[in-house]
């Protein structure tokens, strides 16, 4: 078991999120989709049905911290092509995220690719800035638990030089060695900085409604990703998310509404 397998582990609908997985006090929402998708996915084989998810919707009501958290699963409709449920995750009797997915036989729906968005050109992962604890990003334990390689041209914004163009480039990977496959992808969607990072505002951006897309199972090695935005407006922006395999197949993509607050105009004058 590693250390991701052990965050999807539930015991009679009890799961225990570890500290190591928080960014700042509350674990991350990649973490908190993958344990509902999971725990719907073993309700489907144990009604004989579809296991693979294709999508999942999620909306989060309050930030879960680590310690217990009772994960409820309720199958909404088994089809023949597809099936749905909904889970809820709670902690102190009050919903943290609730969470809704449809499963399918994901192999039937992986091929022929008709058309497909091309990876980003990416420098080799060596040659890719490390993401790593220190500085504003010291209580980000989450870093410890992957390998994040950014693109040089989107990191601008790490040494106060903020690019403000909305996208961002990154090499991923678990840290412990542990290969992608279709149960992790619902955390890598939600691993990357938030793109809002590339507007000089380094702050947390709660997630407070996201839906992604399962296309493909990812074959082993790192995935590339590229998150962009196109509507900062307010304190509220959407980030977008396409994740690649080591065949360049997309296997993951991704729409989240989330909240930013951006730094002021003083702050935006000084980062330039």
């Amino acid at each position: 078991m590693t250390e991701f397998d052990d965050v999807l582990h539930l015991s009679d609908g009890v799961a225990e999120l570890p500290d190591g997985w928080v960014i700042g006090e509350a674990v991350n929402g990649g973490v908190l989709m993958a344990l509902a998708t999971r725990a719907a996915s073993e309700a489907m084989r144990a009604e004989g049905s579809h296991p693979d998810v294709v999508a999942f919707s999620a909306t989060f009501l309050a930030a879960a911290q680590p310690g217990p958290a009772t994960v409820e699963t309720e199958i909404l409709r088994v089809g023949r092509s597809f099936s749905t449920a909904e889970v809820t995750v709670s902690q102190d009797d009050a919903v943290r995220l609730r969470h809704t997915a449809t499963f399918a036989d994901l192999d039937a729906h992986s091929d022929p690719v008709h058309l497909q968005e091309a990876p980003p050109e990416l420098p080799d992962p060596g040659q890719c800035v490390p993401a790593a604890r220190g500085g504003f990003a010291e209580k980000i334990a989450l870093l410890d638990r992957i390998d994040l390689r950014i693109d040089p041209a989107t990191v601008g914004w790490a040494m106060g030089q903020p690019a403000r163009d909305g996208e961002m480039r990154a090499w991923i990977r678990f840290a412990d060695g542990r290969e992608p496959d279709v149960a992790s992808l619902p955390f890598f969607l939600d691993a990357m900085p938030p793109v809002t990072f590339t507007f000089g505002a380094l702050g947390w951006a709660p997630t407070i409604a996201f839906s992604g897309h399962i296309r493909s199972r990812p074959a082993p090695g790192w995935l590339r990703m590229r998150i962009t935005t196109r509507n900062v407006i307010g304190g509220l922006f959407e980030e977008d998310a396409v994740v690649w395999d080591s065949r360049d197949r997309v296997v993951a993509q991704s729409r989240q509404l989330a909240g930013v607050r951006m730094p002021s105009a003083r702050d935006s004058v000084k980062g330039e």
